[in-house]
């Protein structure tokens, strides 16, 4: 049996992965946006944003998840990296 300190640290090496994971994600906006450059699509595509949350909802639902709440953090890895396109375009949010 495993005590809380113990399952609080696989959860933290979890939570560690999933950072990596998002860093990785994100990390792959210079090649998107030089994609979507070459084949004149816009930064933001809402049709692939749809894409992309349909199959994170779909993948929830066969895990037993709430679909709603996978769209909810897709939705923010989305922007994440849409906001990462527009940094390295020069539209950040600069001052």
């Amino acid at each position: 049996m495993s005590t809380i300190k113990e399952v609080r640290e696989e959860i933290e090496q979890i939570d560690s992965e999933i950072i990596q994971l998002i860093h990785k994600r994100v990390g792959m906006a210079a090649k998107v946006l030089e994609a979507k450059k070459k084949e004149g699509i816009n930064i933001n595509d809402p049709s692939q944003n749809t894409v992309v949350q349909d199959r994170a909802a779909d993948a929830a639902v066969e895990l037993n998840l709430d679909a709603s709440a996978v769209k909810e953090i897709f939705n923010i890895l989305i922007r994440m990296n849409i906001e990462r396109q527009q940094e390295l375009r020069g539209e950040g949010n600069l001052p």
